[in-house]
Parts: C-alpha cells; structure tokens; sequence
C-alpha cells in the first residue's frame, strides 16, 4: 500500500472537534482539511463569525485590512476603506468559507456543554514528562467527549461525541459578560431605569437598538472600543436633547485611524530590535538596552501629537501611562468621528469615576454630590474570558490551570498540563486575524505529526520566561494580560512558529527588507 495513502487514511480516521465557527475557528478547520483531517466544527449561533455576527452595525476594523486579511485570500478590490466597516468584514468572512468549502464541516445550533478527557492508563497525568504522555497531538492515553446540545431541540438529550483533538474556539469577547461588582439600592430606592451589557446592546438589530435608547438619559460606562462606539451612536440618535454620559475609571489613549495605520507601519523587526524579548542573548540584549531611547522618544511623540490634536487635558482625559504601555497591553483604540466635536457641543460628557453605586434615578459617582440620573445603564466593561473557557472544562484540575495561572499558554494555545487540547483565538495582538492564522498554520503541522512538542517541564518554564518578559514593560497586576504577551514582537513570535515547522520565518528578498520592512499576513501564504 501507498505509504502517503495510508497516512491520509489515518488522518481521516482521526477525530478533531472544533468549539466555535468564529475567525480562529474558521482558521483552525480550513488548515487542518490541508493537511488530510475532516474536523468537525460545532457552533451555537445558526451563522459563522463569532463575535463580528453579534456586534453593533457601526463597528470597523481597528487593524487596517492590509494585516486582518487571510494569507492566501486578500480583501476584494470592492473594500478601499483602510478600515472596513461591519457588514464589509462579514461579508469577507463568508467569502473565505465558501471559497475554502469551510460550511460543510460545521454544526450549526450546536452548543458544546461541556468537554471531558477520558483516560485510557491508569497512571496519574501529572507524572508524565511529556504533554499527553508522548508529546504529540495524538495519543493512546486517551480522548475527549464533547457533550453538545442542540438548541433548535433543547428538551432532546445531549450528544457525546468521542475525539482525538480538540481545538477550542469559542472567542473571548461573547457570552460571559463581565458587569463589575457595584452596590445596588434595594426596596423603595431601587434602581428603576434598564441595566444591560454592551454585549445585549450588540446583538440587537439596527432599529431595535435605536428605539431602545431613543429620548432616554443613556450611561455608558467604559472607555475601550465598544464603550466609545455605543456612546457615538447614542449621541448620533439623541444629540443635544438627552445627552449621554460616558463613565470610566481612567483615562486611555485613543487617536485616529491615520495614527493607527503609521503605527502598524513601523511594526518591523527593526522596532522590535528595541523590545527585549524571553531568553535572549547578549546581543540582543545590548541591543534592546542601546535603541530604548527611541522607543521613549517614539511614545512622547505620540503622546505630545495627541494631547496637541484633541482636548485631553481640558476634559481629564489625559492617560496616567505611556503610549507604549498602553500599546503592549493591547488596549489602543480608534475615536469615532467628530468624538471631542460631540464632548464640546454638549451632547455627550465624559465622567471619571473610581467608584459607581446604583440609587434610585441612576448612578452615584465618586466625588459627587448630586446623583447621575439615567434611564438606561451599558456596561462596556468587556468579558470574563478565562473563565468562560474554564466552564467548558468537567475537570476542576483543567478548570484551576485555566484561571490559577497568570502564564501564558505555549506558543499562546496549547497549555502544558491540558492534553490532546489547543485553545485558539484567546491571545491578543495589534492584528488578530494575523495571529489566529499563524497559530492554526503552527497547529496543523503540528497533528500532521511534523514536530514534536517539548516537554511539560520546558513548556512551563517558556510560558514563564514570556510572563517576566511581559511584566518588564507591564509590572501591575491590574493591565497585564496573559493573553497579550507578544503584542510588540509579532515578527519574532512567527519566527519561532516558523522554525518549529521546519520554515525559513525571514520573507523578504534583500537584507534592508528584511530589517525595515513590515510583515503582513501575505508573506506567510507558502506555509
């Protein structure tokens, strides 16, 4: 028998489920069918998209097309914004379904419960030295069940499937929102007004939510990406007549789509030359320590740029932290249009508050004597995403290595102590799509059986060596995030998953490219 017929027929005989029909999880399936697999992708909305399928209409891109783009599918000529609007990414989206024949191999209504690792050995997993008991993605040490329920028949029992693999996609920014823990009035001086999370906000249509906040007192509390964007459309609707207040603890830099795109534009191995990275060596060190002045020179330049084109200081919007800072925790936003234009003809206020409580007609803010009265409350305070993966999980030991653990996740998707088991679509970075890919990329060579993984030990003490790395620009407990480790070292991230799949990671032709030049998702379409 042909030897490269029998390896395919054994790939096929392979079982790997895909939680999620998102970005990463559209990613993850259409490399493994390269590689010979038939996965299986279950998705609990009747649509692919993930987070983009349930967002509000007047959401775009904060990374220019140019690096959200699959590597072997650009953008249609008929997108010339920079950055495309909702319906425009969705519609790309589809298009890189259908044009890879993504739709066959998902599940749709299908929501995953809960996944439970089922052990073949009577050995305890903590005693192996290498990730699953061999290091490889396949193992004889056991499998997973996925327990799915069918949501267009909820009352019907739920289906076990058994597989070999599974690749958890199911997006950090759904599902599991995060509402801060405030004190609420109760009895006769309890709050009267509606309370609701962006993320309710984001899923109603178009006419439905400008009904829903037409002629009301709306706060908004939060200042990252959708906190601003519900704000610009509340005031869109509302204008002068019922003002909206935005709330928020502190102050963020935020700037202009023109800002975003020249910033994406110095993102070259160059500039990463200036970060220092895990366990480099004496050179690189040097280096790093010798440019450092440029990076200070290059945040004050931002900051001065800002403050000088929008009225920060005037309404206490100036950020208590660099623009670097601010970059590596991955937490830099676009304005809306005309945002300060809208602060100064009154129809929207800016408040900044530590501390919010609910009373009777609306919020008590700290420092404030007179309450804020209101008559609907967002909470664009983002989501509970470790624990949202963590739920997923029977096991309490897999539950405790998702959410007691500030390191980051091997390569940022596999974690040392979770067998058999890949987590895509979790970490952050200026382009996410660039990211997710690279890593699904990584993940298909590696159930294709080209590498193997270190052992658990070596894994651990690599996550660690990224956490200090990340804590060396980012030392408070309150900003870092496991899961924007490598926002500034991008390049050097694909380098490392370009040398464990036996790829040359340096795509460009001649050494000043190389060095100067930046890397977009199209330099990598070979692997």
């Amino acid at each position: 028998m042909d030897s490269s017929i029998s390896c395919t027929e054994q790939k096929k005989e392979k079982n790997i489920a895909i939680i999620g029909a998102g970005i990463s999880g559209l990613l993850a399936c259409k490399h493994a069918m390269e590689k010979g697999f038939n996965p299986v992708v279950f998705e609990t909305r009747p649509n692919i998209g993930g987070a983009w399928s349930s967002t509000m209409d007047s959401t775009k891109l904060q990374t220019p097309k140019d690096y959200f783009q699959f590597s072997d599918f650009p953008w249609p000529d008929s997108v010339s914004e920079t950055f495309p609007n909702h319906n425009q990414v969705m519609n790309y989206i589809k298009s890189y379904a259908l044009r890879f024949n993504i739709f066959p191999q998902i599940k749709f209504n299908a929501k995953v419960i809960s996944i439970d690792y089922i052990s073949s050995v009577d050995e305890d997993m903590s005693s192996w030295s290498l990730w699953g008991g061999t290091g490889e993605a396949f193992s004889r040490n056991g499998n997973w069940n996925v327990f799915v329920q069918d949501m267009l028949n909820p009352m019907e029992p739920l289906q076990v499937h058994e597989v070999d693999f599974v690749i958890l996609c199911n997006g950090k920014f759904s599902d599991l929102p995060n509402v801060p823990d405030i004190q609420i009035s109760k009895g006769e001086n309890a709050f009267n007004g509606e309370v609701i999370h962006s993320m309710d906000y984001g899923a109603m249509d178009k006419i439905e939510a400008a009904k829903f906040i037409e002629d009301k007192k709306v706060v908004v509390v939060g200042n990252h990406k959708s906190g601003l964007d519900i704000a610009a459309e509340v005031v869109k609707t509302n204008g002068v007549r019922h003002p909206c207040t935005l709330v928020f603890r502190r102050a963020i830099w935020s700037g202009s789509e023109t800002l975003a795109r020249n910033t994406f534009k110095n993102m070259n191995r160059f500039s990463e030359l200036m970060i220092h990275k895990p366990r480099e060596g004496f050179i690189l060190w040097f280096l790093a320590v010798l440019l450092s002045p440029l990076l200070w020179i290059f945040s004050k330049l931002m900051e001065c740029n800002l403050k000088w084109k929008y009225p920060l200081k005037k309404y206490n919007m100036v950020p208590d932290h660099s623009f670097f800072k601010q970059l590596h925790t991955c937490t830099f936003t676009i304005l809306p249009q005309r945002f300060y234009d809208f602060v100064k003809e009154g129809s929207l206020v800016l408040k900044k508050s530590q501390t919010i409580n609910f009373c009777e007609n609306g919020l008590v803010l700290e420092d404030e004597d007179v309450p804020l009265e209101t008559d609907i409350v967002i909470f664009a305070t983002g989501y509970k995403s470790d624990q949202k993966i963590s739920n997923i999980f029977t096991s309490s030991d897999f539950k405790k290595c998702i959410t007691g653990s500030s390191a980051p996740f091997y390569r940022e998707c596999i974690h040392p102590k979770i067998p058999q088991l890949a987590i895509l679509g979790y970490s952050e970075s200026p382009s996410t799509l660039f990211t997710f890919e690279m890593r699904s990329k990584w993940l298909a060579y590696f159930l294709a059986g080209k590498f193997k993984l270190p052992t658990i030990k070596e894994m651990e003490e690599d996550a660690k060596e990224w956490e200090k790395n990340a804590r060396r620009y980012n030392n408070d407990d309150e900003n870092y995030k496991r899961a924007c480790v490598g926002a500034l070292l991008q390049i050097h991230c694909n380098d490392q998953l370009c040398k464990d799949m036996g790829c040359n990671p340096k795509k460009k032709k001649w050494p000043f490219q190389e060095l100067f030049s930046t890397y977009h998702p199209s330099d990598y379409a070979d692997i």
